[in-house]
Parts: C-alpha cells; sequence; structure tokens
C-alpha cells in the first residue's frame, strides 16, 4: 500500500505498507526511532504516545494501536521530533528536566509528548491531559509540576507550523497494496457506502482503539480492511433546536465538548472515558457497532431516546438504538451496512450518567448507569433507564420504568422501583464484581439519581474537609 505523511519535520513515502503494522513497529523497526516505547501494546500504558496533526488539529495518540494507513496526509511527531531542528529543548523537555520528572525514563517519552500536545492545543487540565500516561517511579507530582511551568511558554516555531500542513489531494482514495487484498481509504460516507456494499466481509477500522487490539493481543489475520478516518462528513456533530445528531467518526473528545452545554453529566463522565489518547481516537460510531456490553456511550444515549442510523448502499433505515443491541456479540446490522450517525431530540436536561469502577481514570465499568426521569406536577410523567454491565447488552430497565411511570416522585416510589431490578436484569460475576454487587450498585445509582435531582450533594469530588 502506497501511503504519504510527514514524520518530524520530513516527508515520508511507503510503497509497500502492510496495513496491519502499527506507527509503533514501524517507527523502531524500520526507521530506528526508539524513543517511542511498547509497554502494555494495547493504549493503556501511554509510553507509545505520539502527536498527529491534521486539518482538525494535533491529538495525541497512541502508536501501539495506531495503523500506518490511519496516518495517510498527516504529520507525526515523535519524542525525537519534540526538540527544535537545532537541538533546543521544547519548553515542556526543559521543565521536566528542571522539576526532575524523569527516573528510570521509560515513560518519560510518552508524557513529553502527551504535554507536548497539550501545549500546543492550550490545554491546561493536566490531571485529564496526562491520565493515559503511567508512571511507576518518579510520582505524577514532579511532572504536573513541569506541566504548569511550561503552560505559559510559546509554542516553539516548529510545532506550530504542524497544524498549517494539509494534503487533502491524498488523504484519501483506494491505495493499491501487495499480498494481501489492498486497504481502502474511502474519503466521504458515499465511497464508503460502496466500497462496504461490494466488499462486505471486510474489517471498518475508524479510530482502531478496538481493532488495533485484535491485532496486537489476539494476533489475528485481517484480509480486507477499510479505513474511515478520511471520511469527514461522518464526524460532525450537528446541534440543532429540535434534535442532537451525531457523526457516526465524530470521536470522543468532540462528544464530550458538544454534551457540556447540553447534558453535562453525560460529559463528565465522558471525561473518565479510558484516556485522553484513547478519546482522541475512539469513535461514537465504533463504540456503538463493536456492541460491548460494558461500551459506556449506549446507555447515555439510549436513556436520551436516541435512534440509530444505519446505510448500506443507497439506502438507510433507522430504530431505536436499543434494539440494536440483540445478543452478546449480536447486532441488527446486515452484511456491508455500517452506522451512519445517531440523533435524539433535544431535551430539558433531567440526564444522570454514573460509571462505577475500580480505578477512577481510565478503566471499564464494572456498571453505567444512565438514568433520564421527567417529573411534572410532582409526579413522573416518562423514565427511560439504561445500564451497561449488567447484561450481555446494553439494556433498558424496563420494569424499573414502568414502577416509576405514573407514580408520586418521592422516596416510597424509589424503593419500590429499585425491587424491580431483580426483574430486569440477571448479571454475571467476574473479575470486575459479582452479580450482588452490580444488582446493589444499580439500586444505590438510582436513589442517588433521587437525591441528586432534589439537590442532594452526592460527588465525593464534591468533598471538602
Amino acid at each position: 500500500m502506497a501511503l504519504t505523511f510527514r514524520l518530524n519535520g520530513e516527508t515520508v513515502r511507503i510503497t509497500d505498507a502492510r496495513p496491519t503494522v502499527t506507527l509503533l513497529d514501524w517507527l523502531r523497526e524500520e526507521q530506528g526511532l526508539t524513543g517511542t516505547k511498547e509497554g502494555c501494546n494495547e493504549g493503556d500504558c501511554g509510553a507509545c504516545t505520539v502527536m498527529v496533526t491534521d486539518s482538525r488539529g494535533s491529538k495525541a495518540l497512541n502508536a501501539c494501536i495506531l495503523f500506518l494507513p490511519q496516518l495517510q496526509g498527516k504529520s507525526v511527531r515523535t519524542v525525537e521530533g519534540a526538540s527544535g531542528p537545532d537541538g533546543s529543548l521544547h519548553p515542556v523537555q526543559q521543565a521536566m528536566v528542571d522539576h526532575h520528572g524523569s527516573q528510570c525514563g521509560f515513560c518519560t517519552p510518552g508524557f513529553i509528548m502527551s504535554m507536548v500536545t497539550a501545549h500546543a492545543n492550550g490545554a491546561t487540565d493536566f490531571d485529564d491531559q496526562l491520565a493515559g500516561n503511567l508512571c511507576r517511579c518518579t510520582g505524577y507530582a514532579p511532572i504536573i509540576r513541569a506541566a504548569e511551568t511550561a503552560k505559559d511558554a510559546p509554542v516553539p516555531d516548529w510545532i506550530a507550523q504542524e497544524g498549517s500542513f494539509i494534503w487533502p489531494e491524498i488523504s484519501r482514495g483506494e491505495a493499491a497494496g501487495r499480498g494481501a487484498a489492498p486497504p481502502m481509504l474511502p474519503g466521504s460516507a458515499d465511497e464508503l457506502a460502496d466500497l462496504f456494499e461490494r466488499r462486505p466481509d471486510a474489517t471498518l477500522v475508524a479510530g482502531a482503539t478496538d481493532v488495533g487490539l485484535w491485532v496486537t493481543k489476539q494476533l489475528r489475520h485481517l484480509p480486507q480492511m477499510i479505513f474511515l478516518g478520511g471520511c469527514d462528513d461522518l464526524k460532525g456533530i450537528e446541534v440543532a433546536d429540535s434534535a442532537v445528531r451525531i457523526g457516526a467518526m465524530a470521536d470522543m473528545n468532540a462528544l464530550r465538548a458538544a454534551m457540556e452545554p447540553l447534558h453535562p453529566s453525560f460529559a463528565e463522565m465522558l471525561r473518565r472515558f479510558a484516556s485522553q489518547q484513547i478519546r482522541a481516537a475512539a469513535s461514537v460510531g465504533g463504540n456503538i457497532a463493536n456492541g460491548s456490553p460494558i461500551g459506556d456511550t449506549p446507555p447515555a444515549l439510549i436513556a436520551l431516546g436516541t435512534t440509530l442510523h444505519l446505510r448500506k448502499g443507497d439506502s438507510r433505515r433507522e430504530l431505536p438504538l436499543e434494539d440494536f443491541f440483540l445478543d452478546y456479540g449480536k447486532q441488527d446490522r446486515g452484511p456491508g451496512e455500517f452506522v451512519e450517525a445517531v440523533s435524539f431530540p433535544r431535551q430539558p436536561d433531567a440526564l444522570k450518567v454514573y460509571k462505577l469502577s475500580k480505578r477512577f481514570d481510565q478503566d471499564i465499568s464494572a456498571v453505567l448507569g444512565a438514568f433520564n426521569v421527567t417529573v411534572m406536577n410532582g409526579n413522573i410523567s416518562a423514565a427511560r433507564i439504561a445500564f451497561g454491565g449488567m447484561a450481555g447488552i446494553p439494556k433498558r430497565a424496563a420494569r424499573v420504568e414502568a414502577a416509576l411511570t405514573g407514580q408520586p416522585w418521592d422516596q416510597a416510589t424509589i424503593q419500590t422501583a429499585a425491587a424491580a431490578f431483580d426483574q430486569d436484569f440477571t448479571p454475571m460475576s467476574d473479575m470486575r464484581a459479582s452479580a450482588a454487587y452490580r444488582l446493589e450498585a444499580a439500586r444505590n445509582m438510582l436513589t442517588r439519581y433521587f437525591a441528586e435531582q432534589n439537590g442532594a450533594a452526592v460527588s465525593v469530588l464534591e468533598v471538602r474537609p
């Protein structure tokens, strides 16, 4: 496969790239750029972080689950390119030296590139920006101090100029390959629809935060791959007076920004969705289409009354999002059909989303509950409640909803409805939580929702001595 992108300020052309080669492997094995480290090889530790820039800006991404075709027409900076052409240190590099932010050094390149990207974007929420980078030697205090010290320094010219680098003429199109069937790089939803209809067995690759692990951990062979990064018309989020429409390729950071003024509890949950690197890559459509019972966005979207928009060729159909999930690993999606968008009606904000996990940051949910209850004149007129981690699919709590609807909005109603969780769910026990714990957590989340909607402070993050 022929690819062209820029690496540390220099143009790179690869004439025979294999589509399942990750950027991490290519950098270390083909380019001798060993500053980018391999730690977990699954996008969890951040040691492999690089900065990738295109027309939409710069992102910190995990090179270990980033396939080479995803770089077409973009610009990549590794830790070797963080400093200037004359060897001048980037401000965050100098600050790390000054504040003794490195000890064993294995994690340091990833921290540097996360900080370089945050610095370029003017982001100063460093606890969030660096949550996807793990350090077990120095600890975070000196690293955060370094980030704080460098935040007001000017962005160096060699980093600032990355934003002016755009190659629209090479960022799309079908590329030729050798050996395996050539991967495809459609430049629009129409091109994707045509390609996927003709090649329904191909693997669709959006952010590769899931598919990447198929290769690095499961060692799966993917003979045909269609990369969706060039489909800019699937990345938009439209907020109209009556409805919100989210393109399937919108990433989690874009979704979080859109939800902040509309449904801030949803946005706050997304702050805990994986890490900055994963949120910058993971797509809304991918989080839905993979059908995971512990995907974090489907319960919240179901609680909002979301419609799923599917497309095959020139044909489109719609269905309630909750009806898409049929059984564990099985969704209502035919060959050659893909998720094009989701939409939900604009509504007064009554949504609360509660994520329960062993770690606060960057962890898989044991239980995720989304509650959206409408109260009129002291009575519950409607309720939409959905959960992840409680069944083999994201699922509504239909009997709990029925027990609430039409009843007074009071503690007695909540207690009665909580008993119905046993009828809605038969959760499993696993390493994250027991079945009994999950049921008790779900009941407690309903109680928490009632308390929060009545003005009680319920977040432990708000507790002060």
